[in-house]
C-alpha cells in the first residue's frame, strides 16, 4: 500500500527517463507553439483598434491579417509536432512498462498467479496502462502550452494597465475553489473504482469461462446474481460520483469563463474617467477572453494527477513483486537424483500445506503420488518443478539445492504436464514445437506419432496446421492432454512430472496415453500424479500422501500389506472399476 503514495515520476521514472528528450522537445514545441498562439489576438486588437481610429485604407491592415494568419499556422505546426513528439515518448515508455511487466512475470512464483485472478492481471497489463496514455502524451506538452498562455497574457495586461489585470483574475478563485469541491476525496474514489472495475473484470472473465455450465443450468445473465450485482454496482458507482460533482463542477464552468463580467464594467469606468485609453481597452478584452479557457483545461488535468499517481503505484507494486531468486552461473550437478529433505511449504495464508516431506526420486525410476484430494501430491509436483520456494527444509536435486539452480537449468532437465493442459491459440504443430521451437516439422508428426496423437490429429480438417482456438477450446480435453504430452516430450527433459495428465481421457484413450508414455520415458526419471492407481501399480516406489504428510511408501504390493489409507484407495479404485464395466 506504501507504493501507492509515491508519485508517478517516482513510481515510473525509470521508464519515463529514456524517453526524456522527446518529453522535452515536446514541451519546447509547446511554448514555441503558445508564442505563435498569442499572435492572433494582439494581431486582432491592432486591427480592432484601427477600424475604431477610422482606418479605412485595406492596405494598411493587410500586414496584421497576414502576421494573425502566420501566427495561427505556426502555432497549429508546433502544437502537431509537440503531441507527435510526446505521443512517441509516451509509447515508447508504456512499451517498456509493459515488457517490464512480462518480464516480472516469468520471474514471480506460481502463487502470485493464485492471488491474482486473470481479469486483475488483465487489468493492470492492458487497462491501467492504457489510461496512462493519454495522460503522459498530453500532461507534459498540453500543460506546459495552458500555463504559459494565460501566464503570457496576464504579463501583457499588466504591461497594458495592472488594475485591469487584477480584475481579469476576479472570478479565478471562485471558480478553482468550486473545482476542489470536485477533487474532494477524489484518491478514495479513484482507489475504490479500481477495486470495483477490477471485480467486474474478474466476474466478466468467470461469467464467460462459465458460459456452458450457466446455459447447462438455465441460468440468464438476469439470474446469474453475482454478475448481477457486479454490474449494478459498478453502474452505480459512477452515478454516485457523478451526482456528489456534478454541482461543483457545473458551478465552476460557469463561473470561470464570465471573465468579462468583471472586464466590461471596470474597463468602461476607467475609460469614461479617461485612465484607460481606447486601444488598451479594446486590446485588454481581447486578451482577457484567452485566459480562461487553457485555465480550464489545466483544471481538467487536476484529477488526472491523481490518476497516475494511483495507477503508477499499481503498476510500481506489480514490478515490486517479490521474485524467486536464482543465480545465473549453472551447476554441476554430480546426478539427477531429486530429494525432498524436511518439506513444508505454505502459501499466502499462513496455512501449512507440506509438513515435512521426505522422500527421493532416483535416476530412471518412476515415482507416483497418491492421496486423497488436497492431500498435497500437485504442490510437491510444482515445488519439484521450482515454481514457488519451499518454506522450510531443501528439494535437492544431484545434492544441489535447487534454489541455487539456475531456473534456465532447471527449466532445461524437468518437463511438466498438469491435467488442466493448457494450449495457445495456434495450430497443433507449434503448440508441440513449443518443446523444442528448433524441431522440424518432420520431427513434430514424429513426436505426434510416439505420442499416439497422430492419428486423431490427422483426421482434423487442417491437419497439423489445425488451430487449436483459445486455451485449446476446438479440442477435446483428451485430446489437449495428449498434445501437452507430446509437446513436454519434445522438450526432451532428463525429469517428467506428469500431475494426472491422462485425468480426461476415456479408458481406451488413457490405455493408448500410457503405453506412449512408456516408450517415451525409457531411461528418463518419471514422477506421476494419478487418480487410477491402476496405472501406477509397476511404479518403482508409489508415495501416499495424507493432509500434507507422507502415510508410507513403497511398491504396490508392499502399500497393500503395510498401508490402510492405500488399501482403501485401491478397493474404491477397483469398485468404480467393476461398475464402469458392468455399466459398459
Amino acid at each position: 500500500m506504501e507504493q501507492k503514495k509515491q508519485s508517478f515520476m517516482e513510481a515510473l521514472g525509470e521508464f519515463i527517463q529514456p524517453n526524456r528528450s522527446g518529453y522535452v522537445w515536446s514541451v519546447v514545441s509547446s511554448i514555441l507553439g503558445v508564442v505563435c498562439s498569442m499572435v492572433p489576438y494582439i494581431c486582432a486588437g491592432k486591427i480592432i483598434t484601427a477600424l475604431i481610429m477610422g482606418e479605412t485604407d485595406f492596405r494598411q491592415i493587410t500586414p496584421w491579417l497576414l502576421l494573425a494568419l502566420a501566427g495561427y499556422v505556426l502555432k497549429v505546426c508546433f502544437s502537431n509536432l509537440s503531441t507527435a513528439l510526446s505521443h512517441k515518448a509516451t509509447f515508447s515508455t508504456l512499451e517498456m512498462v509493459r515488457k517490464a511487466m512480462i518480464e516480472k512475470w516469468q520471474h514471480v512464483p506460481m502463487g502470485y498467479f493464485q492471488d491474482n485472478t486473470s481479469g486483475n492481471l488483465k487489468t493492470s497489463l492492458v487497462d491501467r496502462i492504457d489510461s496512462m496514455e493519454p495522460i503522459l502524451a498530453h500532461m507534459f506538452p498540453e500543460i506546459t502550452a495552458n500555463i504559459l498562455v494565460p501566464v503570457a497574457i496576464l504579463v501583457y495586461l499588466f504591461m497594458l494597465d495592472w488594475r485591469m489585470a487584477l480584475i481579469s483574475l476576479i472570478v479565478l478563485p471562485v471558480g478553482f475553489a468550486l473545482q476542489m469541491g470536485c477533487m474532494k476525496g477524489f484518491a478514495e474514489k479513484y482507489q475504490e473504482q479500481i477495486r470495483i472495475t477490477k471485480k467486474l473484470n474478474t466476474t466478466l472473465v468467470e461469467y464467460v469461462g462459465g458460459i456452458e455450465v450457466i446455459k447447462a443450468f438455465n441460468q440468464s445473465a438476469a439470474s446469474y446474481q453475482k454478475f448481477t450485482d457486479a454490474v449494478n454496482e459498478n453502474a452505480a458507482f459512477y452515478v454516485n460520483w457523478m451526482h456528489d460533482t456534478q454541482k461543483f463542477m457545473a458551478g465552476s464552468r460557469a463561473v470561470m469563463p464570465t471573465v468579462l463580467a468583471t472586464v466590461l464594467p471596470f474597463g468602461t469606468l476607467f475609460y469614461l474617467r479617461g485612465s484607460l485609453s481606447a486601444p488598451s481597452f479594446v486590446m485588454i478584452m481581447i486578451l482577457a477572453l484567452g485566459i480562461i479557457k487553457p485555465l480550464l483545461a489545466v483544471v481538467d488535468y487536476t484529477d488526472n494527477f491523481a490518476m497516475l499517481g494511483t495507477i503508477a503505484g499499481e503498476v510500481r507494486s506489480v514490478l515490486d513483486a517479490p521474485e524467486l531468486i536464482r543465480p545465473i552461473q549453472e551447476e554441476k550437478l554430480a546426478d539427477t537424483t531429486l530429494s525432498l529433505e524436511n518439506v513444508r511449504f505454505e502459501y499466502n495464508t499462513d496455512t501449512e500445506v507440506l509438513h515435512g516431506i521426505d522422500f527421493d526420486i532416483t535416476p530412471g525410476t518412476v515415482t507416483a503420488l497418491v492421496g486423497l484430494s488436497g492431500s498435497g501430491k500437485s504442490t510437491i509436483a510444482k515445488l519439484i518443478a521450482g515454481y514457488w520456494d519451499v518454506t522450510g527444509g531443501a528439494i535437492k536435486l544431484g545434492g544441489i539445492d535447487t534454489r541455487k539452480v539456475p531456473t534456465v537449468q532447471l527449466s532445461k532437465l524437468v518437463a511438466y504436464v498438469s491435467q488442466d493442459s493448457f494450449l495457445f491459440d495456434d495450430t497443433i504443430r507449434e503448440n508441440i514445437r513449443m518443446g523444442n521451437p528448433d524441431a522440424t516439422d518432420q520431427q513434430v508428426e514424429e513426436m505426434a506419432k510416439a505420442a499416439g496423437c497422430d492419428d486423431f490429429i490427422r483426421e482434423l480438417p487442417a491437419g497439423y496446421d489445425t488451430k487449436v482456438g483459445e486455451s485449446g477450446g476446438q479440442l477435446s480435453g483428451g485430446e489437449r492432454q495428449r498434445i501437452a504430452i507430446a509437446r513436454a516430450m519434445m522438450k526432451n527433459a532428463t525429469i517428467i512430472i506428469l500431475d494426472e495428465a491422462t485425468a480426461y481421457a476415456d479408458v481406451e484413450n488413457e490405455a493408448i496415453m500410457q503405453e506412449a508414455i512408456g516408450k517415451l520415458i525409457t531411461g528418463k526419471t518419471l514422477l506421476v500424479i494419478a487418480h487410477r492407481l491402476s496405472t501406477i501399480t509397476d511404479a518403482d516406489n508409489i508415495v501416499v500422501i495424507n493432509k500434507g504428510r507422507i502415510d508410507a511408501q513403497g511398491t504396490h504390493l508392499h502399500l497393500l500389506e503395510h498401508c490402510e489409507l492405500y488399501r482403501k484407495m485401491w478397493a474404491a479404485n477397483q469398485e468404480a472399476a467393476d461398475e464402469k464395466e458392468a455399466a459398459l
